[in-house]
């Protein structure tokens, strides 16, 4: 069966990580991402460690499976090239600060004219509107302006950024969705769409249970460390050889876990409701670790699988990575070097689909302009092959 966007182009200038992860998500589903590199420098993650084999194992990890052509935008020869691949496309991708592509002739407008069905996705700090739509960002100040790191992090300790970085992914995801609703509305129109995500709107996106605390109290929510500020028990709990996480998330698994830890709790007034048990979170955590600190963690999340309650260990990356479950999902891949070897690992497709294919390896991320010659040879394919249809077919 072939993948849902087997037919797909996509022309994707974008680099580091929020253009990139979109269009990552885009070619596991099919689609083909010619990547549109600067001569000489290429994507600035080609230079980011870690290394092997002198090519950057970051930049592998995002960009597999791509093919990579160098092209200089204020150069005429280049320019020529540029825009018979841009006939040819179904979508561009973009993460310049607005007003870039404008100058360069390849603004929205501009393109929307001459190509009215591509679809053109522009990825930003701040978005092509408002006051700081020109301002620079990076994954830390959006999560910091943002308020993700308000509430990430120690009670009374320094704000902290969460540890991956979601101020570009998540940018890239929502991009995403955008380019599939507008190649469903391409279908039906025949005209491409605008879509301008922006990395600080993406951020205010994530904190549903934040907004909706302040809009009700008045007052901002702190950092909680591990323990959700709306659910309990719902945070780490001490066993004897360390921390492990125990997700209570309603009345029912509560009594279970009372059940299964012999604590007559789930029927005290101080305990008998979420609203009460996030009253009373600190002596309830108290509570349960006087029982849980008597065995190892892994006895405590056998105990409670088998109950039903979700918990599970606090896993470092080398341990996720031989982790049976994620193996058994195929969510550890191996990206393949020039000579068809294993060369880095990567995190596999998570959209698991019918008649999607799911190989345990990826294909190589593309050497900067590697595919020039393969790219140009399929743009003269396709030229000559629209060439001899009849008038009006694409």
């Amino acid at each position: 069966m072939p993948a849902p966007l087997e037919d797909l182009t996509i022309l994707d200038l974008t680099h580091v990580l929020a253009g990139p992860y979109c269009s990552m998500i885009l070619s596991g589903l099919g689609a083909m991402v010619i990547k549109v590199e600067r001569p000489g420098e290429g994507d600035d993650t080609r230079a980011f460690p870690p290394f092997k084999d002198g090519q950057s194992a970051y930049f592998a990890t995002i960009n597999h499976g791509k093919k990579s052509i160098a092209l200089d935008l204020k150069a005429a020869a280049d320019r020529e090239i540029f825009e018979r691949l841009l006939a040819r496309a179904d979508v561009l991708l973009e993460n310049y600060r607005p007003g870039v592509m404008q100058r360069l002739g390849y603004g929205w407008e501009d393109l929307h004219a001459r190509f009215p069905r591509l679809i053109y996705g522009a990825v930003s700090g701040f978005g092509h509107t408002g006051p700081d739509a020109l301002q620079p960002a990076y994954d830390m100040v959006v999560q910091a302006r943002g308020g993700v790191m308000s509430v990430t992090g120690e009670k009374n300790r320094e704000p902290v950024r969460v540890g991956a970085s979601i101020g570009d992914i998540v940018a890239g995801m929502f991009l995403g969705h955008g380019i599939l609703a507008a190649l469903l509305d391409v279908r039906k129109t025949g005209q491409g769409r605008f879509i301008d995500v922006a990395m600080l709107d993406s951020q205010l996106a994530l904190l549903e249970h934040a907004i909706a605390i302040t809009s009700v109290t008045g007052e901002a929510p702190q950092p909680s460390g591990a323990r959700h500020p709306s659910i309990t028990p719902f945070e780490t709990f001490h066993a004897a050889d360390g921390l492990f996480v125990i997700a209570a998330g309603n009345d029912t698994l509560f009594a279970r876990l009372c059940n299964a830890l012999q604590l007559p709790l789930a029927a005290a007034p101080r305990f008998a409701t979420n609203p009460a048990r996030c009253e009373n979170a600190r002596l309830l955590k108290r509570l349960i670790e006087a029982v849980t600190l008597d065995h190892p963690k892994d006895h405590w999340i056998a105990l409670l699988a088998e109950a039903g309650i979700p918990a599970g260990p606090i896993q470092t990356v080398d341990q996720v990575l031989r982790d049976p479950q994620i193996l058994a999902r195929n969510m550890v891949v191996d990206v393949l070097g020039e000579d068809g070897r294993p060369e880095s690992l990567a995190a596999g497709n998570p959209i698991k689909m019918s008649g999607l294919a799911d190989p345990q390896t990826r294909r190589p991320a593309p050497r900067l302009d590697g595919n020039r010659e393969e790219i140009l040879a399929w743009l003269e394919d396709v030229e000559t092959q629209s060439a001899s249809r009849p008038p009006g077919r694409r």
